[in-house]
């Protein structure tokens, strides 16, 4: 496996990543390094292989594309010498960019198969980060994504609203698959605490701290909740470009108090920091990439039994009701503050919302939607490895 990520942050990939080694298979995965020296090391049976490159997560897009380029060149050369070196027959790539995809080039053309996992679609995402939607570049991103779709046999879509866009685009249906990942937390039976226990009252936020996720809008929103809800506190788990800007910002509407902000904390942690929570937020703008985002947040909200509140974007809409979520008008800061206080007053509605949320984990459950990754490599051809 390739990603230009934090590995033991990163829940899909490990999840991804875990999984294949209980089927059987032996995985090495290569990613950024975490610290200033790389290294190699195992976790939960990975072979985790740090490059010496570091990921970029600021506004600059200069340093933005050059650490995207050097992942890169380290990474077409680490996946040149294990085809040569070792008996790696199989290349699966996580996007993005999709462009990474060519880094297995050399195994492709010996005959290994080559897997592009698209997290998030870069056409879409370039524009939400960049806000650039200029016709050349527009063209020039849609050509990256044809050809690097061209590069791999097959291609994995992490939900169905963001196959449909791809598909639209001319990717070919036949080589993709639909693989929604689900964390593999047990779903907690958690009592719903009452809202005036002596601890508080605690939303939570967590993953990427990024202006387009609408991190900047529950801070504001976080300014009017602690007038209404005693012992309230907002949590921030993650880093990213927005993360200094959120500080700063609570601090100038006076409830640095009551916002807490703290670093990611690994994959297989997260759990016990969020199951403290009463309520999850997602915050996401209204733009095209958050349109197509089934968000991980949430779908961790959902099997921990925390109730969710969530904006009315398209990808969200598809699985999840009313009765499963509380949804609010995105970047609408008095539609979040209501449906927060909403929740916050209504006990039943806490728990009829986890309750009405379990069909969206029966449905989806990583024991049944795990299949369409199984059944893609069941079906590569015998021998690899």
């Amino acid at each position: 496996m390739v990603a230009f990520t934090r590995y033991p942050f990163d829940g899909r990939v490990r999840l991804e990543a875990e999984s294949l080694v209980n089927w059987g298979y032996e995985v090495c995965i290569l990613v950024p390094k975490e610290k200033a020296t790389h290294t190699t090391y195992t976790l939960s049976g990975v072979t985790v292989k740090e490059l010496d490159v570091v990921e970029y997560g600021g506004k600059n897009k200069l340093q933005y594309l050059f650490a995207y380029f050097s992942f890169i060149v380290h990474a077409f050369a680490a996946c040149t010498r294990l085809f040569f070196q070792t008996e790696t027959r199989i290349f699966h790539v996580h996007n993005m960019p999709n462009l990474l995809v060519f880094v297995a080039l050399i195994p492709r053309l010996f005959g290994c198969r080559v897997i592009l996992d698209v997290h998030d679609t870069v056409i879409e995402t370039y524009q939400a980060k960049f806000g650039s939607t200029s016709r050349l570049l527009v063209g020039a991103l849609r050509f990256e994504e044809w050809i690097s779709c061209a590069m791999a046999q097959n291609i994995i879509c992490v939900n169905h609203v963001q196959r449909d866009s791809v598909i639209k685009r001319g990717i070919p249906a036949e080589k993709i698959a639909t693989v929604v990942t689900m964390p593999r937390f047990s779903p907690s039976e958690r009592s719903i605490q009452h809202p005036d226990r002596a601890d508080g009252f605690r939303v939570v936020n967590h993953g990427t701290i990024s202006k387009r996720l609408g991190n900047d809008l529950i801070v504001h929103a976080a300014a009017r909740l602690v007038k209404e809800i005693p012992g309230f506190e907002l949590h921030f788990i993650g880093v990213g470009d927005n993360c200094e800007e959120c500080k700063r910002l609570s601090e100038s509407l006076g409830i640095a108090d009551h916002v807490h902000f703290q670093r990611g904390v690994p994959w297989d942690e997260l759990a016990k920091k969020l199951e403290r929570m009463d309520v999850g937020i997602v915050a996401n703008r209204v733009n095209v990439a958050t349109e197509l985002m089934l968000p991980s947040k949430l779908i961790d909200y959902i099997v921990l039994g925390i109730p969710a509140v969530v904006p009315r974007l398209k990808a969200i809409q598809y699985y999840f009701t009313p009765e499963m979520v509380t949804f609010f008008e995105a970047e609408n800061v008095d539609s979040m503050v209501g449906a927060i206080l909403s929740l916050y007053r209504d006990k039943s509605r806490r728990e009829r919302q986890i309750s009405n949320a379990r069909s969206f984990l029966a449905r989806c459950s990583w024991e049944n939607n795990s299949s369409g990754l199984k059944d893609l490599y069941n079906r590569l051809p015998v021998g690899t490895s």
